[in-house]
């Protein structure tokens, strides 16, 4: 990113975290001027100004590079629960993990799985009917917990007290395995859900099982790799025993932000364009309307009657409802994808053609390899892929991870033989 010196708008709200609106109300009070293109009138950003901001610091100064080189120094075990398609799961995999048991209850994602990784021991069923207690003693448990809501009332919100919940089970499987380390990721809105009480019952729940907690982070896929504007929570435990050796620190961020140009064409991240696939399609009616939105626009391109007619009730309520009728650009990274990439109010149209992306432009956008077979009808491979974890997210906090437990192996050593020394 060195040779880079200048940023567009789209590059430096993606940067900061900020929107374009900002940018140009910065632009109007004096925050941060950029400079004008005399060619076209572009705004641009020269490196030196966005160098004040921790967040382009952190892009600049990466080490990205350094952390992704890094080892495990034996080969650390794994059991990943709420496997879905393995977007989890093969990011694991890539920084050394072996897994001793994925678990998912979904019949086309374990296909997925198995066809891709026909080693693996796929478990097919309800979470609630696995005994996690052969597994005692593996180094990671790992999974997506889908976020429920508890009942409140008149408990403490302890271990017991999430009974028939899918987190009770994730517990479980911690109480059953006593791992050195977990891995939770969950949805961004868990940070306050039933305002933060949610979040502060896992908390109970985890320091009942005695394991501390690095302090949760929601974590942006486009700083690590992946050209797509999705965020996850992201939860780290070790268990009480270990935690004065543990040592966490989140990933650095990639050196640039990738873009549906990155995902779709030969590059940075794939050697060869997209290959071709299946994909949905739009009706005529909503393929006419669509017609007429320009790359990175949205249902507000259009006339004021189609506006009107498109939007229906929604026209008249507030908020910008960006995902409606919104068509893509090849030099911004994906918005998040979504279970349905046709649905009215997420839908994802590709930036020159009007059609949904197919199934292969998908799992691009989510970093999987062409090779990553998906099972099942066309909804059911969307439906994977939408709810997957980015695999380029998920390597860089394994890669994360794996330093921690080779810091704690080294220490666990040095232990053992002043035990030996001391005999």
């Amino acid at each position: 990113m060195k040779n880079n010196e200048l940023f567009s708008i789209a590059q430096v709200a993606d940067i900061l975290g900020v929107s374009k609106e900002t940018l140009r109300r910065w632009d109007k009070n004096g925050t941060l001027k950029p400079t004008r293109n005399d060619g076209n009138n572009y705004r641009m950003y020269h490196r030196g100004q966005l160098e004040e901001f921790e967040q382009a610091k952190l892009l600049f100064s990466s080490t990205w590079d350094q952390e992704h080189a890094v080892q495990p120094r034996r080969k650390y075990t794994l059991v990943e629960l709420f496997a879905g398609a393995g977007g989890l799961a093969l990011g694991m995999e890539r920084a050394g993990f072996k897994s001793l048991l994925l678990n998912e209850i979904d019949k086309h994602a374990c296909d997925t799985l198995r066809f891709n990784r026909p080693k693996w021991n796929v478990c097919q069923s309800d979470i609630s009917e696995v005994d996690f207690t052969k597994y005692h003693g593996a180094d990671v448990v790992s999974g997506g917990f889908p976020c429920q809501a508890f009942s409140y009332a008149g408990k403490k919100m302890g271990f017991e007290d999430t009974r028939g919940t899918l987190f009770f089970e994730f517990a479980r499987s911690i109480k059953e395995i006593r791992p050195k380390i977990f891995i939770a990721e969950n949805v961004r809105g868990l940070l306050n859900h039933e305002g933060g009480k949610t979040l502060e019952a896992i908390k109970n729940v985890i320091d009942e099982l005695g394991y501390t907690l690095v302090e949760p982070r929601v974590l942006k896929a486009i700083f690590f790799r992946v050209p797509q504007k999705r965020e996850r929570l992201f939860l780290i435990g070790v268990r009480n025993d270990l935690a004065k050796h543990f040592e966490f620190k989140w990933p650095s961020p990639y050196k640039r932000i990738l873009t549906l140009k990155d995902a779709l064409k030969a590059g940075d991240l794939y050697e060869s364009d997209v290959p071709d696939s299946a994909g949905q399609k739009y009706p005529d009616k909503k393929k006419r309307v669509l017609d007429l939105i320009p790359p990175g626009g949205y249902w507000r391109d259009l006339p004021d009657t189609l506006q009107r007619e498109y939007m229906q009730k929604s026209y008249f309520l507030g908020g910008g409802k960006t995902g409606m009728a919104r068509r893509l650009a090849w030099d911004e990274p994906s918005l998040t994808l979504t279970c349905a990439p046709a649905q009215k109010q997420t839908e994802r149209c590709h930036p020159d053609e009007t059609r949904p992306l197919t199934v292969r432009e998908y799992a691009r956008i989510q970093t999987f390899p062409d090779d990553w077979k998906f099972s099942g009808p066309l909804s059911a491979q969307y439906k994977q892929i939408g709810n997957a974890v980015p695999v380029n997210l998920a390597t860089a906090v394994a890669k994360s991870v794996v330093t921690a437990l080779n810091l704690l192996e080294t220490c666990e050593q040095h232990h053992n033989q002043n035990e030996i020394v001391a005999a």
